[in-house]
């Protein structure tokens, strides 16, 4: 009994084939019952069942067939022609089997000897073929049900290959990260070690562990908040490596990170910018402030950092890949549940994020206190 009330429904999930054999069930015993008012339910269950047969070939020929080896790949000229000859034949054959099988079957248990329905059975198997009424009835009848499955499954279709889409886009963009961040990064090793300096192996580890971290833990859609803040934790101390006390850093942390999630490597762009454009130009001090900000499942992120006189505006508009690459994830994740606002003046560069969060069902978190000071000075 004990296994029985633990046992999870929502962690159940039935075969494809057998879904689509519950779904034709299901709506065949609805037509059934609709049927069955002016006969009754054993003949319009029998002659529904030889109907249903046609129907359900009609369907797989369009959906399994048709729609996937010539709708899709722009074969459309080919996809029409087909269509309409499996919808002729369809409906042909809906007429045949209803002149030989239905008509005679319903007659003799409904006890019929007179009326239209009797007079109109007596008629030249070709009158009664290609008769208009009828072969209308037979139309809408095999496309009634169909044509409103159709409907979805080309919905479904459209939408699967659309996600397929956006998530091959997403899965490009996320990549062009790493070597991004690579390539920076091992510029910097690479002036330290013009140096010999004391402080490349300790670049080097922290290198190592972000890119342990990239590789092995960003591969699911989303990430603890908790995880993503510690990565940009180790970023800026191995960028403090290189710029040393020249360097005025602040990354403060407001709120409840707890149980927080968010899309991997979605921050980096926006610190690592700063970096880039703000001590990275500059000859002389620098600062740069990081504020984040979590209330609830809203999160801001506040990021300013000082410019050098005269440098180039435009670091947040073109010519930035990272930036261009983290708008492009934000539009893909966040479509309606973001903002990002780029501020460029003489002698500051401002940005500022804002994102809607999702909930971690039951994941421990790293950094659950009320408020974070995290601060190079």
């Amino acid at each position: 009994m004990k296994q029985l009330a633990d046992f999870d429904v929502a962690q159940f999930k039935m075969p494809r084939p057998m879904q689509h054999i519950l779904f034709w069930l299901i709506v065949s015993f609805i037509i059934t019952l609709m049927y069955s008012v002016p006969t009754n339910f054993m003949v319009s269950l029998r002659n529904n069942f030889i109907f249903m047969s046609i129907q359900i070939a009609y369907y797989y020929a369009i959906a399994g067939w048709l729609i996937p080896k010539y709708l899709f790949p722009g074969k459309y000229l080919k996809f029409c022609l087909l269509a309409l000859g499996v919808f002729v034949l369809s409906v042909v054959v809906t007429r045949i089997v209803g002149i030989l099988f239905v008509t005679p079957y319903t007659i003799r248990m409904m006890h019929l000897t007179e009326g239209d329905y009797f007079e109109a059975s007596r008629r030249p198997f070709l009158v009664k073929l290609f008769d208009l009424q009828n072969m209308i009835n037979a139309l809408k009848g095999t496309n009634l049900v169909i044509g409103f499955v159709l409907a979805i499954k080309l919905f479904k279709m459209w939408y699967k290959r659309k996600q397929a889409t956006l998530q091959a886009e997403l899965n490009a963009l996320k990549a062009q990260v790493h070597p991004h961040f690579l390539f920076n990064t091992l510029n910097n090793l690479y002036a330290l070690s013009l140096n010999q300096s004391a402080k490349s192996p300790q670049l080097i580890l922290n290198l190592s562990n972000i890119l342990r971290y990239m590789l092995y833990e960003c591969n699911t859609g989303e990430v603890l908040l908790s995880q993503e803040i510690t990565m940009l934790q180790q970023f800026i101390s191995l960028e403090k490596l290189r710029y040393e006390d020249r360097l005025d850093i602040n990354f403060n942390i407001y709120g409840d990170t707890d149980g927080k999630l968010i899309a991997p490597l979605l921050m980096l762009p926006l610190v690592e910018n700063a970096f880039k454009h703000g001590a990275g130009e500059q000859m002389g001090d620098a600062w740069i402030n990081i504020n984040l900000y979590v209330m609830r499942d809203e999160l801001k992120l506040k990021i300013s950092n000082s410019k050098a006189a005269g440098a180039n505006k435009g670091a947040g508009k073109t010519g930035n890949i990272g930036l261009q690459n983290l708008r492009k994830r934000l539009e893909l994740i966040y479509p309606i549940t973001h903002s990002l606002k780029i501020m460029d003046d003489n002698d500051t560069f401002l940005a500022v994020l804002d994102l809607r969060l999702n909930f971690a069902p039951q994941s421990p978190s790293k950094i659950n206190t009320h408020e974070i000071a995290y601060t190079h000075s």
